[in-house]
C-alpha cells in the first residue's frame, strides 16, 4: 500500500516501497504510475524516480504544468533528494565526497562501474550517521544523476550497501538487511504553485527499524564483552 507523505491538486510525495518499479516498463510486474493511477485516475508524472530495490520518498507532479516546473527546478539543482542507506564496515572517515567518474550500462547485468578513464563525471557527498562495528548508517546526497550512482559509488569506495544483490553480498540468511537498504529519507524542492520550499521526510520501513535496533543491541553486547 503507497503511504502519502504530501499531497495537493498540483504534486504528491509518496513513500514507495522495496521491490516497486518507478516508472512503467515492458514486463508485467507493478509500477509506481500504475498504483498511482488505481487509487486516483488522471496525469501523474514521476520527477524522482528511484531503484526498484530502494524505498523512500519519490516526487510526483500532477499536472504537466507542474511537471514542466519541477523538471526546471531540479536541472538547476532545487530539488534535492538525501538518503540514508546502511553499509558493510566501518567507514575510516566522518565525511567524504566521492567522485570517481562512473559507466553505466556495463556487461550483462548492466552494472554502473567506476572507470576514470570512460566514464561520466559524478560526485556524492557521504556522511556518517551512526557505527554499528560491522555495519555503518551513512547519509547521501548525490550531487550529479548517473545510473546507480550511490550504490555503485559506495561499492567503488568499500562500503557496499547491505542487502545490494547488485553491488554487494545480497541478502544474506540471518543478516540484519534481508532487501537493499536505500532509502529516500528526505526531499527539498520548491513548490511549483506557492514557491516555498518543501521539505519531506519518509519514515523507514518496518524491516529498517528492526535491522537498526538489532545492531544497536550488537554494539552494545560487543561494548559490554569488550
Amino acid at each position: 500500500m503507497l503511504v502519502r507523505l504530501y499531497a495537493d491538486d498540483q504534486l504528491w510525495v509518496v513513500n514507495k516501497p522495496n521491490g516497486l518499479a518507478s516508472l512503467p516498463h515492458s514486463g508485467p510486474e507493478p509500477h509506481l504510475v500504475q498504483q498511482l493511477q488505481a487509487l486516483e485516475p488522471g496525469f501523474w508524472a514521476v520527477l524522482t524516480p528511484l531503484d526498484r530495490a530502494a524505498s523512500g520518498a519519490v516526487l510526483v507532479a500532477r499536472t504537466p504544468q507542474a511537471q514542466r516546473a519541477l523538471q526546471q527546478a531540479r536541472e538547476q539543482g532545487q530539488v534535492q533528494v538525501v538518503f540514508h542507506a546502511l553499509v558493510l564496515g566501518n567507514p575510516a572517515w566522518d565525511r567524504r565526497e566521492l567522485d570517481t567518474p562512473l559507466r553505466p550500462n556495463v556487461g550483462r547485468r548492466k552494472r554502473t562501474v567506476a572507470d576514470p578513464a570512460r566514464g561520466r563525471p559524478a560526485r556524492t557527498r557521504v556522511r556518517v550517521i551512526e557505527r554499528f562495528g560491522s555495519h555503518a548508517l551513512v547519509e547521501v546526497v548525490p550531487l550529479t544523476r548517473v545510473r546507480h550512482q550511490v550504490r555503485a559509488h559506495l561499492y567503488a569506495a568499500g562500503h557496499p550497501i547491505a542487502g545490494d544483490p547488485l553491488y554487494g553480498p545480497g541478502p544474506e540468511p540471518g543478516g540484519v538487511a534481508q532487501q537493499l537498504a536505500l532509502h529516500a529519507r528526505r526531499l527539498r524542492f520548491p513548490h511549483p504553485g506557492r514557491g516555498e520550499t518543501m521539505p519531506v521526510t519518509a519514515p523507514y520501513p518496518a524491516w529498517w527499524d528492526a535491522a537498526l535496533d538489532a545492531l544497536r543491541w550488537e554494539k552494545a553486547l560487543t561494548r559490554r564483552d569488550a
